[in-house]
């Protein structure tokens, strides 16, 4: 039987982007967030150093990721989690960097992913906005390891002029 997910979030670093997304499919032609096409996006409050969310109990998406991006931004502080439900789990640490903390209840984190995931044979392993994108990575992990769906059509945002850096907002 399924139960809440509380995610206990401690910032000790300053981030200027933070976000968490439900991920259900994947879209694996684009990187950073929109690899994951149109998530579920509970709310975070980048300006507050502890928060704590709950996460819905129903129809529970493939996996949790939290990501977060330090100010002033630098590739190697960004914090990256992605986890699962798992009832009466607990856990507790640093979300790939220390800086960003998190306390995990009826949920475990999802470890062993990365550029590796990414199969030699795709063009887009070439590019570096693609191959460092963690997102992507876990994107790719979803796909083998858990036959993650490709996102419909009308969950991928276009993408507009000049964007697909690392660092693009949506």
């Amino acid at each position: 039987m399924p139960q809440r997910i509380q995610v206990q979030i401690e910032s000790r670093t300053r981030y200027h982007i933070m976000w968490l997304a439900g991920v259900r499919h994947v879209a694996l032609d684009q990187h950073c967030l929109r690899s994951f096409g149109q998530p579920d996006r509970p709310r975070l409050d980048v300006s507050r150093r502890r928060q704590t969310i709950e996460l819905p109990e129903r129809n529970p998406p493939l996996a949790w990721y939290l990501c977060a991006l330090p100010n002033p931004w630098k590739w190697s502080g960004n914090a990256h989690l992605a986890f699962e439900g798992a009832p009466g789990e607990r856990w507790e640490g640093p979300a790939l960097v220390a800086g960003l903390y998190a306390h995990l209840e009826n949920a475990r984190p999802i470890t062993g992913w990365g550029e590796h995931n990414i199969p030699e044979s795709e063009p887009r392993r070439k590019s570096v906005r693609f191959r460092t994108c963690r997102n992507y990575q876990f994107a790719w992990w979803l796909r083998t390891e858990r036959k993650a769906p490709d996102a419909p059509p009308e969950c991928v945002p276009p993408k507009r002029p000049g964007e697909g850096e690392q660092m693009s907002l949506m």
